[in-house]
């Protein structure tokens, strides 16, 4: 089985919790990090800057398609970030642990309403 990272950035806390939490009742992925960070891109002509919240989401090559298409159905940017990394290396007992947690990823299409978040 091959694993990869996927990459994307959200606007708050809120839509990360969101995006994560679909990803985790569907099992698309077995983790999702969510890292306060500050961006700076070229958008229509201009230079800006903006507070983001980046989410880096453990999961297998194999559900990559259906991550990508659960964070845009969940995503408020017009073009969202969702890009993918290859995991080429790392401590087997825990990519054993992706595994056990994707392998039974659900189809069902799941919006934030289908998730109760409970925040602690």
């Amino acid at each position: 089985m091959t694993y990869c990272i996927i990459y994307s950035t959200v606007g708050s806390q809120e839509e990360a919790d969101k995006i994560a939490n679909v990803l985790l009742e569907t099992r698309t992925a077995a983790c999702v990090q969510m890292i306060p960070i500050v961006s700076a891109y070229r958008w229509k002509g201009k230079i800006e800057r903006a507070n983001e919240i980046l989410l880096s989401i453990k999961t297998t090559d194999a559900l990559y398609l259906r991550v990508e298409e659960l964070i845009r159905q969940n995503h408020s940017y017009e073009v969202p970030q969702i890009v993918k990394l290859p995991i080429t290396a790392g401590l087997q007992e825990y990519l054993n642990w992706i595994s056990e947690e994707t392998q039974k990823a659900k189809n069902k299409n799941l919006s934030h309403s289908d998730v109760v978040y409970n925040a602690k």
